[in-house]
């Protein structure tokens, strides 16, 4: 069984691991820690045992929150993590205020954009060449919170 907790100081070289697993495009452990530094940030990790399996980087201004990355790694995909990461990121959103969630996935991302639509994300446009390595469009996302 996994849980779900906030992010601490002692937690960015395993974030930073797991970024370079996943992403082509991944985020150093300094970004990663002034990421975890900005006031305006929540960042949920998933975790089994000891063993670092997930994680959610949100950012925020008053009503809106922005997921700039969420991660699961493989072999833990499928297994409620992420659907997990974001209710608990719902609780916190209402805590601080925030009411809608926005992301970008990429167009090629069918599996991605399918999950976001379970949990309650709509189509809201395309960003032409968004991504990089390769270039490709991003889709914009949106989920309005206390639906």
């Amino acid at each position: 069984m996994f849980s779900i907790r906030r992010m601490r100081r002692e937690d960015i070289a395993d974030v930073a691991e797991l970024e370079r697993k996943i992403f082509t495009d991944a985020w150093s452990e300094k970004a990663i820690q002034e990421t975890l530094d900005q006031k305006q940030t929540m960042i949920l990790l998933a975790y089994e045992d000891k063993r670092l399996i997930g994680y959610l980087i949100l950012y925020f201004v008053l009503e809106d929150g922005e997921i700039a990355r969420i991660a699961v790694e493989d072999a833990y995909r499928r297994q409620g993590v992420a659907s997990k990461m974001l209710r608990e990121l719902e609780c916190l959103c209402e805590d601080n205020g925030v009411n809608k969630l926005l992301l970008d996935v990429r167009e090629s991302n069918a599996a991605a954009c399918r999950f976001y639509e379970k949990q309650g994300f709509v189509r809201d446009g395309v960003r032409k060449n968004y991504y990089s390595d390769p270039v490709e469009d991003g889709i914009l996302m949106s989920c309005e919170l206390g639906r």
